[in-house]
């Protein structure tokens, strides 16, 4: 039985759809839900909505969040790159995962490295929200009308080589720290513009925020940027029903396809490598275009590539695009950053 309502949002056909509200667990119905999510704001934000999508759902069945800190949270004086990449983020929900102390690891896919631990597996994806990068500055100007010289700060090496080719006049430096953090320094006057991700300000209820909104033309986002994802050990089928009620199947179709990217070129999160899946026409959802970056660290040798297909060779898409990055040179880009 399928409730069916087609909605158009960030270039992504949705059709929600219910399914039965009760299932066997051993023997059982499986009455408790848990969640393991990193504590920052916007990862609880992220554990609470899946928490609302499953209750909706499943009225009856409890939903426990468990709240973890990891080595990323922990460690912030310290580079990504220098702690192993963005994967630092999601280990300890991985340990509770295969210890069994919970049944789902909620992810911003962003952070999510290409290749998982063994028995590990990416089981759903909720509805993407808007996946383009977000800039705040403090004077309100946008990138082409920042000053001359004017400090930009960002996490992420992808988008500092990405705008710094599109706006050579700005200088970029290394930020970390939570949203909360970063907006505090941006405040406080030791940048004069920060670089964020659009779907983590609006969640967080920070929209009011932004300056501007950076079109992929300027800057590809992160492969599954936007997205928020759910991790199980891959031998827990009893999950199956409740994974199926909250995927959204278009969202994890174009997701995996952006994440064949980083795992042909062995790329880690923190790399400067984007991919991003559009639908040429939303309505329809048949043709996916799939952009792809890859840079060195420096910024001095970038490869771009775009091709599409139709949706339902998404996968195929991904190791099209992968094929012709390599055959251009990406792998040695990527292990000059390894």
């Amino acid at each position: 039985m399928q409730a069916r309502r087609k909605t158009e949002h960030c270039g992504l056909q949705v059709q929600p759809t219910k399914l039965v509200l009760r299932f066997k667990h051993w023997g059982s119905i499986l009455k408790v839900v848990r969640l393991a999510t990193r504590k920052s704001p916007l990862a609880l934000w992220q554990a609470n909505h899946v928490a609302d999508l499953i209750k909706a759902a499943f009225p009856e069945m409890k939903v426990e969040i468990l709240g973890l800190s990891t080595e990323g949270d922990r460690n912030r004086s310290v580079s990504l790159a220098k702690l192993g990449g963005k994967g630092v983020f999601v280990k300890e929900l991985e340990l509770a995962l295969q210890s069994g102390e919970a049944d789902f690891a909620v992810h911003s896919m962003k952070d999510v490295p290409a290749v998982l631990p063994d028995g590990l597996a990416l089981v759903a994806m909720c509805e993407r929200a808007d996946p383009r990068d977000a800039l705040i500055s403090r004077r309100g100007e946008t990138l082409e009308r920042l000053p001359e010289g004017a400090m930009v700060g960002s996490s992420s090496l992808r988008r500092c080589l990405q705008l710094a080719v599109r706006y050579p006049h700005l200088s970029f430096d290394a930020l970390r720290g939570n949203v909360e953090t970063r907006l505090k320094r941006l405040d406080e006057g030791a940048f004069d513009a920060i670089i964020l991700a659009t779907a983590g300000l609006e969640r967080l209820g920070l929209a009011n925020r932004i300056t501007e909104r950076i079109t992929p033309d300027d800057c590809i986002p992160s492969a599954g940027q936007g997205a928020v994802g759910l991790e199980a050990r891959a031998d827990r089928s009893e999950l199956d029903e409740v994974i199926q009620a909250i995927n959204h199947p278009l969202t994890f179709s174009i997701v995996n396809c952006e994440r064949r990217i980083s795992e042909r070129l062995g790329a880690t999160c923190d790399l400067p490598v984007a991919a991003f899946g559009s639908l040429q026409d939303p309505m329809s959802a048949s043709t996916l275009t799939l952009s792809s970056f890859v840079s060195n660290p420096e910024g001095t040798s970038q490869l771009r590539v775009t091709q599409a297909a139709p949706l339902s060779e998404a996968i195929a898409l991904g190791d099209r695009v992968a094929d012709e990055l390599i055959d251009q040179g990406a792998l040695a880009l990527v292990n000059q950053g390894s």
